[in-house]
């Protein structure tokens, strides 16, 4: 699995920092401690990054989901 953000390019570097560290699950206790900022700076940050409208994209490889035919498609028939 590969997590992308696009328009990342109109982020600061700041800004990205504080992205990615939020679409980990991090808190914003936990951002301050690692970026050595204030609750009121990743805030501010967040929001810039937001209003300048970056998107998520989660790239998973295959067929992981067993959407797609393949190995999974045997188990169903094998029960009947």
């Amino acid at each position: 699995m590969r997590i992308e953000i696009r328009g990342a390019e109109k982020l600061s570097f700041r800004e990205r920092q504080v992205v990615i560290l939020k679409e980990m699950g991090k808190s914003t206790e936990e951002i301050t401690r690692t970026l050595k900022v204030t609750a009121s700076t990743v805030a501010t940050l967040y929001h810039r990054a937001r209003n300048k409208g970056y998107e998520v994209v989660i790239v998973l490889p295959g067929n992981v989901m067993g959407i797609l035919g393949g190995e999974d498609d045997n188990d169903e028939d094998e029960s009947e």
